[in-house]
């Protein structure tokens, strides 16, 4: 197995870092481990030309192989569910009483293969129930990786992954592809998502301001200044009383942001 010296080891999580936010500074072993079959793929003799490679002659697709190896993008459907109870019984009541524009702006940051972005959308459909025609609540979606995004726009999952929503909205939200265990969603639902490839660390750009985003064990590969960074930039594209939602074992700094604290893993602009 090729070993990677401490200097490639710097060059490499150093321009991960800065580019894209992951800190993988304590993760030589891994790094090792993951990307020991990528070399021997693309015919590289050993890390210090790959590392060459990546930093000087990478396409972004090679750098999504190098990100999709290092990083896990694990996800299932109702994942942190007290997080959806929270949107669904709070949020949602507060959000649909006072907007006049009929108009519910929601990202899902860091989406991976979907599940997320689609649960929101079926729990704002329930919601508005008879109304929901009458209303834009189009989800934007956003990964790093290419890849993932694909596999949310089919939008096919096993039966098993759903084993954990209501069978009401398995019925009413999912087709089951014959002859299969693959439940496919349904183009209503397809339709009403936005999926976009999007980096975290780059500005954020986007039309409108949200109301609420959801960014969920996404910022576990970051370090302090950058996950600040990151929430002061959520800040900056929240709507005024609108909500920024992380996952239950991530934290903020709440001194240094502006966000407000409601309940576990739950900030809100005040």
């Amino acid at each position: 197995m090729n070993t990677l010296n401490e200097n490639d080891f710097i060059r490499l999580y150093t321009f991960i870092q800065k580019k894209y936010g992951i800190n993988l500074s304590k993760k030589k072993q891994l790094i090792e481990g993951r990307l020991n079959s990528t070399l021997l793929s693309m015919g590289f003799n050993d890390f210090s030309d790959y590392v060459d490679f990546i930093l000087t002659k990478s396409t972004e697709k090679d750098v999504e192989v190098l990100l999709n190896k290092l990083t896990t993008n694990y996800t299932y459907f109702m994942r942190e569910k007290t997080h959806f109870d929270f949107f669904s019984h709070n949020i949602l009541p507060s959000l649909v009483k006072n907007k006049k524009d009929k108009v519910l702006s929601v990202w899902s940051a860091g989406c991976s293969t979907g599940q997320e972005p689609y649960t929101l959308s079926i729990l704002i459909k329930e919601f508005l129930g008879k109304d929901a025609p009458n209303w834009d609540t189009r989800i934007l979606a956003t990964d790093i990786s290419q890849k993932v995004l694909l596999q949310a726009q089919k939008g096919l999952y096993p039966g098993d992954s759903l084993k954990d929503m209501p069978n009401e909205w398995v019925r009413k939200y999912f087709n089951r592809v014959a002859n299969t265990d693959q439940y496919e969603v349904t183009p209503e639902l397809k339709a009403n998502v936005i999926y976009k490839t999007f980096n975290l660390m780059d500005p954020i750009h986007f039309r409108i301001p949200f109301d609420v985003i959801f960014c969920r064990n996404v910022m576990i590969y970051f370090n302090q200044p950058t996950k600040d960074a990151l929430v002061d930039r959520f800040y900056d594209s929240t709507n005024p009383g609108g909500y920024l939602i992380i996952g239950l074992s991530e934290t903020i700094n709440k001194h240094s942001t502006k966000y407000k604290y409601v309940v576990p893993a739950v900030y809100r602009k005040i």
